[in-house]
């Protein structure tokens, strides 16, 4: 009896906890997913160092191989809201199978063409294929991590994001000025291939929408392989009796219907704005300005890179403590293994309370860094400048992306496929008309312009932190 009474318990704590994976299985398929959303933006920036290249091969103008850009860019911004819905419906798994295959098929295709229209269709694919991975990716943290621990997971897939602006040009020039052009797309297939691999061993089925807490045995087509492998659920009778439904694209519009999330996901495009428009300009005016070569023009993209890389190891405590003491002020428990009811808590004011700092510091170092390259001044202090801005980029990035989960933890990859829409045309916007501003107002008054749009991204989140809460509740009560 002692023994039974001793297992009843053991079976109800399992049910208690969010997740019912060790804290090395979570950090194991983080890795994985984080892996794949990598190759969403890097397939983007390891392509522009070959568009000149590109043309000559194709015997096309350059123009028309930035078209090949353009119409990535295009497809990257509407494809995740035809994965995010189809994976919090259809699983995880599956999902990430059929997106990464098809993306290493693309990547082959591109190797072996020989005309252009057959680049331009290749590139399409490529970005349908796997432009939804980083949404995906965040729909698995919601699965596995709880509300408290959270931060250090979302740090990690922001960090694998936004790494790619920095690494993908000196990749993609390494490789070619190696072994040609065709050896970016070869490596993204390896790269892409290893990473299928691994998921396809590895990878267990974290929806929540189909196997709970990871308790609840899925069918036998979301099972790995190899039967013992992160299985938490070989004692288990209860099978996973999930309502199929055809996955609705339009899921991730009507998430912007919330006020409290359109607030935030309109903050949230703005501050990419600004990202995106340092990152595009930067290789022109240090060239220009510093007489470099295009060698030494992608070696500039290093600072910035490092500096989101220094932000994750700061933004995971950073958000995790904040998260921690939002819940002993409210007297709840401080137990990371217990998931919180957030339609009932202000997570708004748990992660937005340390978002200010960042904001603030990244405000003003987009405003001295344009300053500084417009007197010409020595080429130590944007680079530095460049460390500090994307640094607190990042942690802005990481913060945002934590409480948008977190307000959708019911829908989580197709929030993020919604705001991915808001950000990406904001963006494309801002890009077409950067060059004609600098050219109209120089490069201070322009980047103190970015710093207006970074204040104006702050009072949105104001905005939300006081009265995001209330919004999204009574938006759930109706």
């Amino acid at each position: 009896m002692a023994t039974e009474k001793a297992t009843d318990a053991q079976r109800a704590e399992v049910i208690e906890k969010y997740s019912v994976f060790t804290t090395a299985e979570k950090w194991c398929i983080i890795a994985m997913v984080s892996y794949a959303a990598w190759f969403s933006t890097l397939s983007s920036f390891i392509y522009y160092p070959v568009i000149h290249e590109l043309s000559q091969v194709f015997s096309v103008s350059v123009n028309k191989i930035n078209l090949t850009v353009t119409s990535y860019m295009a497809v990257a911004t509407i494809a995740p809201t035809l994965v995010g819905d189809a994976a919090d419906v259809l699983g995880r798994r599956p999902v990430y199978m059929i997106a990464l295959s098809l993306y290493i098929g693309a990547n082959m295709a591109i190797v072996l063409a020989n005309e252009y229209s057959a680049l331009l269709g290749l590139r399409v694919l490529q970005a349908l294929a796997i432009s939804g991975t980083f949404s995906i990716a965040y729909g698995v943290i919601t699965d596995v991590a709880s509300p408290a621990e959270r931060g250090s997971f979302v740090s990690a897939v922001s960090f694998a994001i936004t790494i790619a602006p920095s690494i993908g040009p000196i990749l993609g020039g390494g490789l070619t000025y190696a072994a040609g052009w065709t050896w970016i797309f070869w490596f993204l297939c390896i790269a892409a291939g290893f990473c299928l691999s691994m998921m396809a061993f590895l990878l267990p089925e974290t929806s929540r929408n189909i196997v709970g807490n990871g308790s609840i045995r899925p069918s036998k087509h979301l099972r790995l392989p190899i039967p013992t492998l992160m299985c938490h659920w070989e004692d288990s009778d209860v099978i996973a009796e999930h309502k199929w439904r055809m996955p609705n694209p339009l899921k991730s519009l009507t998430i912007l219907i919330r006020r409290d999330n359109t607030i935030i996901i309109i903050a949230c495009g703005i501050l990419y704005v600004v990202y995106t428009c340092i990152n595009t300009s930067l290789s022109v005016l240090f060239i220009e300005i510093y007489s470099l070569n295009q060698w030494e023009a992608g070696l500039i993209y290093l600072p910035f890179g490092l500096g989101g890389t220094v932000s994750t190891f700061i933004s995971g405590p950073l958000l995790n403590n904040a998260y921690r003491n939002a819940r002993t002020k409210r007297g709840l428990s401080t137990n990371e293994a217990v998931g919180d009811d957030l339609d009932n808590f202000p997570v708004e004011k748990a992660r937005l309370s340390v978002i200010w700092t960042p904001m603030l510091i990244t405000t003003c170092s987009t405003v001295a860094f344009g300053w500084v390259l417009h007197y010409h001044q020595h080429i130590a202090i944007p680079l530095f400048l460049q460390f500090i801005a994307g640094l607190c980029m990042q942690l802005d990035f990481s913060i945002y992306n934590t409480l948008l989960v977190d307000k959708n933890h019911r829908t989580p990859a197709a929030a993020q496929a919604s705001s991915n829409i808001v950000r990406c045309a904001l963006a494309a916007i801002a890009v077409s008309f950067l060059q004609d501003m600098i050219d109209a107002l120089g490069i201070g008054w322009t980047f103190t312009l970015m710093g207006g749009l970074c204040l104006i991204a702050m009072v949105l989140f104001l905005i939300d932190y006081h009265r995001g809460t209330s919004w999204r509740q009574r938006s759930i009560v109706s």
